[in-house]
């Protein structure tokens, strides 16, 4: 991710905040301060059992050892996220290491959090791919005397010491049907939703909220059609987005907070000879440069800095295992580089929070690297 000075990205991150804001359906309110973006190491992220070096940064410190559990790995997002952990690691002089499978399903992350409780790691980040079904294999690791971090999309309460959240979850549902209407000719027609997993906790939860934003009276022209899974897999989001168009000759919008499954969306409709149906939700800049202009599939869309998310997972690992926090209600930490030196505060349900997420469009997806 290319280096941004930090009033750049405070000026971008609070026209995004006021973006989300507008378009939110009124509950929960993002974080003031912005989250300047890490570095990119050198390093690339691990793939299953190969072990990312640390790097030169601060001294080498044997008990720093981290793990980071995906729900999938060859992923674009979590190759972002892996690529800020290392970068942590590096300046903490710790270990990081990234595992797990190619199936982003609950049956296949579920032996790799097994077999990290036994493999000595001092702590475990992970992205569940089920919130109940992984909580168990979670509270093993605790028993163990692991600490386990949540990051992306969380485990059960209970299964985890820390859950770091993208963004204020409450914002997004409102965020995505109101890019619905701007895209939807007169805000109006046929809508349809290409998600990740059945049992993602973080995607379940931001189309709840898109349901309860298009019962706005300001959006009743809009009609959701469907919610298909994609299972983030790029094959299966594929086959999903050409499904949708085939069967929803009138559908005007596909909205898929997944970023494989807008990418794939977004491809699919750029190939589809004559369609006018337009792509949006969460994804990363780069996949999507090639759709955005005024007049693209995809005008407009979302997201948060995934680099930064794997940064701050990283440091709040490494300051559980160090007992600088235990994950209580109301303690406050700080983190080089990020939420403009103001402390973080831990809230309900062992919650943190990032910041806010950005606004992609026209005018300024060219200023953003990952």
């Amino acid at each position: 991710m290319q280096h941004r000075s930090i009033g750049r990205i405070a000026a971008l991150s609070l026209v995004a905040t006021f973006a989300f804001a507008a378009c939110s359906s009124g509950s929960g309110s993002s974080p003031s301060a912005a989250a300047p973006s890490v570095a990119v190491p050198s390093v690339a992220p691990s793939a299953a059992g190969s072990a990312a070096p640390s790097g030169s940064g601060a001294a080498a410190n044997p008990n720093l050892n981290v793990v980071f559990i995906p729900k999938a790995i060859s992923n674009p997002y979590f190759d972002a996220a892996a690529t800020g952990a290392q970068k942590a690691a590096t300046e903490l002089g710790g270990q990081f290491k990234q595992i797990g499978s190619t199936d982003s399903t609950t049956a296949a992350q579920i032996p790799f959090i097994q077999d990290a409780v036994t493999q000595g790691y001092k702590a475990i980040a992970v992205s569940a791919t089920g919130a109940d079904e992984v909580a168990p294999a979670l509270k093993d690791a605790i028993a163990a005397g692991i600490k386990v971090v949540g990051y992306d999309s969380s485990p059960a309460e209970g299964a985890y010491d820390v859950f770091v959240n993208q963004t204020d979850f409450s914002l997004i549902g409102g965020a995505m049907a109101q890019w619905a209407c701007d895209l939807a000719p007169s805000c109006t027609g046929d809508i349809a939703i290409l998600s990740a997993t059945a049992t993602a906790t973080n995607q379940n939860a931001w189309i709840k909220d898109m349901e309860t934003a298009l019962k706005d009276p300001k959006f009743a022209g809009l009609k959701l059609v469907e919610t298909v899974y994609g299972d983030d897999n790029p094959q299966t989001s594929t086959t999903q987005a050409q499904g949708l168009l085939q069967k929803y000759k009138d559908l005007k919008v596909i909205v898929a907070p997944t970023t494989v499954g807008i990418l794939a969306a977004a491809k699919v409709v750029k190939d589809t000879a004559g369609s006018k149906v337009k792509v949006t939700g969460l994804g990363l800049p780069n996949d999507m440069k090639p759709y955005v202009s005024a007049d693209g599939i995809t005008p407009k869309f979302g997201l948060w800095s995934v680099p930064d998310l794997g940064y701050l997972t990283y440091y709040i690992a490494a300051k559980l295992i160090s007992g600088e926090i235990k994950g209580t209600e109301g303690e406050t930490f700080t983190v080089p580089n990020l939420n403009g030196g103001k402390p973080y505060t831990i809230g309900p349900k062992k919650v943190v929070i990032l910041g806010p997420p950005f606004v992609f469009d026209p005018s300024n997806i060219a200023d953003f690297n990952f």
